[in-house]
């Protein structure tokens, strides 16, 4: 009999690296169709070393590479995963070293073969050998920003962008460590009392959002209002930077507003639910499928619009918006606590042509909204490139004014990053939300 926990994180590894999913919409699926064979704890230990072994690749990486007589590359994948599931129950979990390789061992004879089961086995026990991550860490070596990027579990230049980004050098290893704890369920109440969503859940209402409720544990699908859609689950960094857009000082008229890459609807259901009387609401996104989940998301609101369009070349007149909300495509450095594969999916390389989409689209936005409306431009990332960069570019223009985002929200401390709103999850416990505010002045 295999261990059933260890069988089911090894299958989100390997459905994250043979077929590209992503482990928070795999994971949960697995332990639906599973819930009779796995308990409450086997299934929490699966979510553990699923997430824990996707988080830690790199650093687990550094650790297997110099053990395997080949380049690990080489290595069948599904091969690979299991050496990194086993090297990280080694290293960062108390598990005793016996019942590590041994389950690991069983797993890769029942999954690949008896052959690259002895290969597991040696390797696995030379990890074991090695001492705990402090002693591999050391035994690795390199600078200090490589040194961080192993005790952290972060690529290096992740590292680089976010003590770019902090611009304290103190605060960069809490910052990343905090990256990389287990976050948790935010639910936001649209269109139900938010002190009801806290009963029903039994949560607790959140510090920032006046619609935010935080869970310590459960399925969020159990509670009767999301079931219902009057809630949802939303980060509460998000939740603010869909206020941001309603709480913007404006001149003149309020009554036409446009969230423009609104899928797949979290934002946009906020902003539903949040807009005075007699506002419209038009969602748009260029992705057909994003743009239906954004239909659903909205499909008991009233004076809503819902539009498959481009905000690079958007099909409605220039000046047609009092209030637009630009929730940027983005690398999601932001919120690698709850899709830990990104980190290593990403590169820096990944960071030019988002920027000039990122641009392009904030032309857009700003080109959609009235003399004297707003744009609120939203990341989740607070790579610089993508965040003040692409606002002082637009900032040069001799019709935009930014105005200051941290007196809108006087209850969130340590938010200022500038003129500009950056969250944190070691400051506020959200994604690392960036948000930036711009006046059309002509």
């Amino acid at each position: 009999m295999l261990d059933g926990a260890r069988l089911t994180a090894f299958d989100v590894l390997d459905g994250v690296s043979g077929r590209g999913a992503y482990a928070n919409l795999l994971l949960p699926q697995l332990l639906r169709e599973r819930a009779a064979d796995l308990g409450e704890r086997d299934a929490a230990f699966a979510t553990q070393l699923a997430y824990g072994t996707l988080r830690a690749t790199g650093t687990l990486d550094a650790v297997l590479a110099p053990l395997v007589s080949r380049p690990l590359a080489e290595l069948d994948p599904r091969v690979l995963d299991l050496l990194r599931l086993g090297a990280h129950q080694l290293l960062d979990l108390r598990v005793p070293a016996h019942a590590a390789v041994d389950t690991t061992v069983a797993l890769t004879r029942a999954i690949v073969g008896t052959g690259a089961s002895g290969l597991v086995n040696a390797v696995l026990r030379k990890v074991a050998a090695g001492g705990d991550r402090a002693a591999w860490v050391e035994r690795l070596g390199g600078d200090g920003d490589q040194r961080l990027a192993l005790v952290t579990d972060h690529p290096r230049w992740i590292v680089e962008a976010w003590r770019d980004a902090l611009g304290d050098e103190a605060e960069l290893e809490p910052a990343l460590l905090a990256d990389d704890a287990a976050p948790e369920v935010h639910l936001v109440a649209r269109r139900v009392p938010r002190e009801q969503l806290a009963a029903e859940s039994g949560g607790q209402p959140g510090p920032w959002s006046p619609y935010a409720v935080r869970l310590g544990g459960g399925d969020p699908a159990r509670v009767p209002s999301v079931r219902a859609g009057r809630a949802a689950v939303q980060d509460e960094g998000s939740q603010l930077a869909a206020l941001l857009l309603a709480r913007a000082p404006l001149e003149g008229p309020d009554a036409a507003w446009l969230d423009v890459c609104a899928g797949p609807g979290g934002k946009a259901g906020l902003l539903a639910a949040v807009r005075p009387e007699g506002v419209r609401l038009t969602a748009a996104d260029r992705a057909p499928h994003r743009a239906e989940l954004v239909r659903q998301a909205l499909r008991d609101e009233d004076d809503v619009e819902v539009l498959v369009a481009d905000g690079r070349t958007p099909p409605w007149a220039p000046g047609s918006f009092d209030r637009v909300l630009l929730d940027a495509p983005c690398t999601g450095l932001g919120a690698l606590r709850r899709r830990p594969e990104v980190r290593w999916r990403r590169t820096a390389d990944d960071v030019p042509p988002l920027v000039e989409l990122q641009t392009a689209l904030l032309d857009g936005a700003l080109a959609s909204v009235r003399t004297g409306g707003v744009v609120a431009y939203v990341t989740c990332s607070p790579h610089n490139d993508e965040t003040v960069a692409v606002v002082d570019a637009a900032a040069g223009r001799d019709d935009v004014e930014v105005l200051p985002v941290a007196p809108l929200f006087p209850e969130v401390p340590g938010l200022a990053r500038g003129d500009h709103g950056q969250l944190w999850p070691h400051r506020h416990g959200t994604d690392a939300m960036f948000m930036a505010l711009l006046r059309r002045t002509r």
